[in-house]
């Protein structure tokens, strides 16, 4: 699994109801920064969308805050890992997914990231979530991803309609934006990001199920779990 690095940092202006999403310089590999990685999350740094897309108790000692991209190949590695991570440590450890679509990179991240956000509309973020990932190899290319994600809304059981204007709409681009926000704040150059507890994790830590385990479980003992 290789780490997807944007060429220019998320920046959003809302406008007219348009959105201007740019990508931060980088390159195609991990950073391999430890002591940036380490580093914690900074005083008033953005909260980012609110309430947040989480799976798991609210009290779970362990969180998990992913920067995802839904056309990033090794975002798509990751996310059977997270879910299995979860269902493992129930109780233990919750996920929080934010928005960082690398636009620059993938022609229709940023469409997908509307996507899960109108799905959240209709209270079904994670079911859009699990199927843009899980269906990613589909709409990648597609030169018309848009209705391909309205085919996916409609099958969820979602009103078609609703969805659409969503998708389009102000609420969902702020959200984008929020989360970008948060990105930029941290430091956040590439997907998949992970901190946990605040903290951001090693890239060959999150690549890896056992390391991210190992990682998770040495948290755990650290708090007396």
């Amino acid at each position: 699994m290789k780490r997807y690095l944007p060429f220019i940092i998320i920046a959003a202006v809302l406008a007219a109801v348009a959105l201007i999403v740019l990508l931060a310089g980088g390159s195609s590999t991990p950073t391999s920064n430890t002591n940036q990685n380490l580093l914690n999350i900074p005083y008033r740094t953005p909260t980012g969308a609110e309430p947040p897309h989480a799976h798991g108790s609210p009290n779970a000692p362990i969180i998990l805050e992913e920067f995802g991209d839904f056309q990033c190949p090794p975002c798509r590695l990751l996310h059977p890992v997270l879910k299995q991570i979860e269902a493992d440590y129930d109780g233990r450890v919750r996920v929080i997914f934010r928005q960082f679509p690398l636009s620059d990179m993938h022609a229709n991240a940023l469409q997908a990231a509307r996507a899960a956000e109108a799905a959240a509309m209709q209270d079904r973020f994670w079911e859009m979530h699990n199927q843009l990932y899980e269906k990613q190899d589909e709409w990648k290319a597609a030169p018309n991803a848009r209705a391909m994600f309205i085919d996916y809304a409609r099958s969820l059981g979602m009103d078609r309609d609703k969805f659409t204007r969503d998708m389009d709409g102000e609420a969902v681009y702020n959200r984008i934006i929020a989360d970008g926000q948060r990105a930029h704040a941290l430091g956040v150059n590439g997907t998949p990001t992970v901190f946990l507890n605040n903290r951001e994790l090693q890239y060959d830590d999150i690549r890896v199920s056992s390391r991210l385990r190992s990682v998770i479980d040495a948290a755990l003992r650290q708090k007396g779990l």
